[in-house]
């Protein structure tokens, strides 16, 4: 399958995830979650949903617990969102890059900061 293709699949499926988990889902262990990004596998059978969760490490664990939990009501209601032969199979991961950007942000800041201390 061409990859522009899949591609675009993942982007609307981002989307429609968004709009499923902040809308749609009721459990009150899901905090602040952003869907950052969607890896569709190329024969549309697999789609790993990377998100972020605002809060400490419990509520991160907390959260992809419940997602995980209402897989199947996310996919069925994904499926009735996107019109496609076989709707893929979720799997929930954290995206750390938000927490390592930010990192790398702080430690840079301090090294301009001494820098600037010692002159």
């Amino acid at each position: 399958m061409s990859k522009v293709r899949v591609s675009r699949i993942g982007e609307q499926m981002k989307k429609e995830l968004s709009q499923i988990i902040q809308r749609e889902i009721k459990d009150p262990r899901i905090g602040f979650v952003t869907v950052t990004a969607v890896e569709v596998t190329g024969d549309l059978q697999l789609a790993k949903v990377f998100i972020s969760v605002m809060g400490s490490e419990d509520q991160k664990e907390n959260s992809i617990a419940a997602l995980q939990k209402a897989k199947g009501f996310i996919r069925s209601e994904l499926g009735k969102r996107i019109q496609l032969r076989h709707t893929p199979d979720l799997q929930f991961k954290i995206d750390v890059s938000i927490d390592y950007g930010s990192r790398i942000e702080n430690l840079l800041n301090d090294i301009k900061k001494d820098s600037e201390d010692e002159l």
